[in-house]
């Protein structure tokens, strides 16, 4: 693998990566941040007399997404940092994309210009308004050739649905649909229809004193419009089929390992809880991250996983610190690779883990300064346990938890991968000759 980084500077925290997103043919990538600021990087083109440069993203677009708002009714400070982004599949020229903050979620149309139109008859150069008793002649308009520009512009606002924070948005196969989802509800909105969404999840108890669980996160099945998924902070994974009611509080499949009563602890609620769903590429499986592992659901069969794969298994004997320094309600994202055959997730110290399902194998990679050369081949990590260490692996109780990578994306159909570290953003890609 080599590695392209794009550094923001010193980290701040407005410059904090918060989600990261190939489109879906993977010739751009976003990155939302703290600040409320959208990042859109465009591929190269190869070229013939510099082919190594291919695969490498550039800026492409910069713009503000969101702003700091302030909730009047409530007394609440609304955060503009972006939670999720989600590309719509290109019809034209032009590229959309959703982006959400914790309340509002807004459609933004990117496009390109590179003519600008001349000779007006009622307006000079510079846009004023002509004497109209100084307009002797009739002119047509021309096109005339200009430096590329390319302009990021909110075409839908969709505001006031949510009570509680939006964790995530999902686009449906149908592309007239997408669901936004919080704590308690999911709502079902109409792209083109900004003053309403339907309601088609809510777990809010009648007293909230009862409430036992919240949604962690929610996913459209690939491929079929009448399908969705969302997990809870218990553990629970529910598949949801919108054809047999319109409110679907009641789940059509319910995905849940039960838990070993003899590996009962204080915290073992909190590690069980889902932070991220993620439907296959074929729509045949799910994937979904809690805090120590990582699990493969085949959707015809809710019993048990079908694979479990083992993070970071060494940190079981720290819960109590990262308990004590919140680290244990972090929330890592999973993805999967083109073809589903490997699961990719974050860990603490920059670490990024890959499993790979057909082999069985698993390595640890570091996405840091120290090696990320432009070419360099990234060396696998390993982590000991107490005991000897030998020359190459780190101690876990050197391991530092201020830097995580909770946020990853996958290229669509090839081996390049985004990996966000605080405020950095890395890019690897296979090794090419």
């Amino acid at each position: 693998m080599h590695l392209l980084e794009e550094d923001q500077g010193r980290c701040v925290k407005a410059d904090i990566i918060s989600t990261v997103e190939f489109n879906s043919t993977g010739e751009l990538l976003a990155t939302g941040d703290k600040g409320g600021r959208v990042v859109v990087f465009q591929r190269e083109q190869e070229s013939k007399n510099q082919p190594h440069r291919r695969g490498e993203y550039n800026v492409y677009s910069t713009f503000q997404s969101h702003e700091p708002e302030f909730d009047y009714l409530k007394s609440l400070e609304i955060e503009e940092k972006i939670n999720k982004i989600r590309w719509l599949p290109q019809q034209n020229a032009a590229y959309f994309l959703l982006s959400t903050n914790d309340k509002t979620v807004k459609l933004w149309k990117i496009s390109e210009r590179d003519k600008r139109p001349e000779g007006y008859n009622l307006t000079d150069e510079e846009g004023r308004i002509r004497d109209p008793t100084t307009i002797t002649t009739l002119r047509v308009p021309v096109l005339r050739p200009m430096d590329l520009m390319v302009e990021a512009t909110p075409r839908r606002i969709f505001s006031n649905a949510h009570t509680y924070h939006i964790n995530s948005i999902s686009v449906n196969s149908d592309y007239e649909t997408y669901m936004s989802t919080d704590d308690l509800r999911i709502n079902l909105w109409n792209l083109e229809i900004t003053n309403q969404s339907f309601n088609i999840v809510d777990i809010k108890p009648a007293n909230l004193e009862e409430l036992t669980e919240v949604i962690t996160a929610a996913e459209f099945h690939p491929n079929q419009c009448n399908t969705f998924v969302y997990s809870s902070s218990k553990g629970s994974i529910r598949l949801c089929d919108m054809r047999t009611s319109a409110l679907c509080d009641n789940h059509s499949k319910l995905f849940e390992e039960p838990e070993d009563p003899s590996n009962r602890s204080f915290f073992s609620e909190i590690i069980s809880s889902i932070s991220d769903v993620k439907f296959s590429h074929s729509g045949r499986y799910l994937m979904t991250r809690d805090y120590l592992t990582v699990k493969v659901w085949d959707i015809n069969m809710e019993s048990k996983p079908l694979e479990t794969y083992q993070v970071h298994d060494y940190l079981r004997s720290k819960l109590c610190s990262l308990y004590e320094n919140d680290c244990i309600f972090d929330k890592f994202e999973c993805v999967w690779n083109g073809t589903d055959s490997v699961l990719m997730t974050g860990s603490y110290n920059n670490f990024f883990r890959m499993f790979d399902r057909n082999t069985k194998r698993d390595v640890t990679l570091e996405a840091s300064r120290e090696n990320s050369k432009p070419r360099a081949i990234l060396k696998p990590r390993k982590v000991c346990v107490g005991g000897k260490r030998r020359k190459d692996e780190i101690s876990v109780d050197s391991l530092d938890f201020s830097k995580k990578i909770l946020h990853t994306a996958w290229h669509p159909n090839e081996n390049i991968i985004a990996v966000a570290a605080t405020n950095n953003l890395y890019i690897f890609q296979d090794k090419v000759n």
